[in-house]
């Protein structure tokens, strides 16, 4: 396996309960499993404490979530700038504007505009798909295939895997077609089920974790769990064992 020469990073929304009981004990356990990358969510109206946070922890917020559709994006990204984010990804344009091919294009023409305004602020503009991207073709092509070629190449893709995988697709052979348009993977790991819960530590599930990131060698491995099942610092503490013995590094 090719590794990514970015290393891993980890999606703070793994430990959302953990860094709403206590922001600096969260982040201080994120920092001893080796993590100097972090994905950040939750950022408006956050900046300064997170960054006080990231500061004291020696953790880059190279990427971060936030939900942009249908809100006002200037406060969005004057927050992500100030916080040091390189890339703002919109993490779900909900699934019924997945349903026909006008409305694909649609949202690719509104991620075209957002991307121009994105760079004024010195961002970057990605998406990150969930399973009801693949719920629909058009000719042949699932949907969020056919965004991806509609987007200006200014917009790049963060690939979910484990989403992908729920949607019905062959992961490592959809990281292929989509190229280096991808340049973000959120890596996870279960039972490859809508059952959040059934999420676990990265190499001890259904996933071909290997495969699917040996197609993808361009892009930054994010670790993430949406939900656990037990405690999430020790499956991210396993998934980081698994991906550094196979080839990625902190």
């Amino acid at each position: 396996m090719t590794t990514a020469e970015a290393g891993l990073s980890v999606q703070l929304y793994t430990v959302r309960d953990a860094i709403r009981e206590d922001l600096y004990g969260a982040l201080a356990r994120i920092a001893r499993l080796g993590f100097t990358r972090v994905e950040a969510y939750d950022i408006v109206g956050h900046v300064d404490e997170y960054a006080r946070a990231f500061d004291k922890y020696g953790l880059v917020p190279e990427s971060a979530h936030a939900m942009m559709y249908g809100q006002d994006v200037a406060p969005i990204f004057e927050d992500a700038a100030a916080l040091g984010v390189q890339t703002i990804i919109e993490p779900c344009v909900p699934a019924e504007r997945w349903t026909t091919r006008a409305d694909v294009s649609e949202t690719a023409r509104w991620l075209n505009q957002l991307a121009s305004v994105a760079e004024s602020y010195g961002l970057r503009l990605g998406y990150h798909n969930h399973y009801w991207e693949f719920d629909h073709t058009f000719d042949g092509s699932p949907a969020l295939e056919v965004l991806a070629s509609e987007l200006d190449p200014a917009v790049i893709l963060e690939v979910d895997t484990y989403w992908a995988a729920v949607g019905g697709q062959d992961v490592p052979s959809l990281l292929r077609r989509l190229g280096n348009r991808v340049q973000y993977l959120h890596v996870k790991d279960g039972d490859i089920s809508r059952n959040s819960l059934a999420q676990t530590a990265v190499g001890s599930g259904r996933m071909p974790v290997l495969e699917v990131l040996a197609a993808a060698p361009q892009a930054t491995r994010i670790v993430e769990l949406d939900a656990f099942d037990g405690d999430v610092f020790e499956a991210l503490a396993d998934s980081a064992t698994f991906l550094t013995a196979n080839g990625d590094s902190l």
